[in-house]
């Protein structure tokens, strides 16, 4: 039978020829860090718990709601009201995990359709770690998936 790759048999020899010697000549033996290089700016993230009440985001979820359907499913919905609006969970989970204030609403959309949303309220979550951020996901219209199923995700 024809060998059909004659030029990887020479390479085999001089790649593992080349491994071999990376990994002898080379190689260190591994340091203990020097005491000023042990958490040298590594003091982590100090998160306080203050996050916003569950109200004070429906305003972002309106407008994120609406750009979203709007540029993404070609779509007009848009929420026209609130209603129902309770927490669900705050720090559900360990204390130093990153603040989250988990809520849920009934929203009315301009369609005449009522829904749910259950969204979080994120300490530092915001665009590049500042201010407070906020996931949100409206059952029935989590077309993406990203939140499936029925928004079970999106709550804690």
């Amino acid at each position: 039978m024809r060998d059909l790759f004659p030029s990887l048999k020479r390479l085999g020899l001089g790649a593992a020829l080349g491994v071999l010697f990376g990994v002898f000549g080379f190689g260190q033996p591994a340091q203990a860090a020097w005491p000023w290089e042990l958490n040298f700016w590594l003091s982590g993230p100090r998160y306080d718990g203050r996050v916003a009440e569950c109200g004070r985001v429906l305003g972002t979820i309106s407008n994120q709601f609406r750009e979203k359907e709007s540029k993404f499913w070609n779509s007009a919905l848009q929420i026209t009201g609130y209603g129902q609006i309770h927490e669900t969970a705050f720090r559900p989970w360990q204390s130093d995990n990153i603040p989250r204030r988990y809520c849920s609403a009934d929203v009315l959309l301009n369609d005449g359709t009522l829904h749910t949303v259950h969204y979080s309220i994120i300490e530092d979550g915001g665009f590049a770690g500042f201010g407070q951020g906020v996931e949100w996901c409206v059952t029935g219209l989590d077309r993406n998936w990203a939140y499936n199923p029925r928004c079970k995700a999106a709550r804690p």
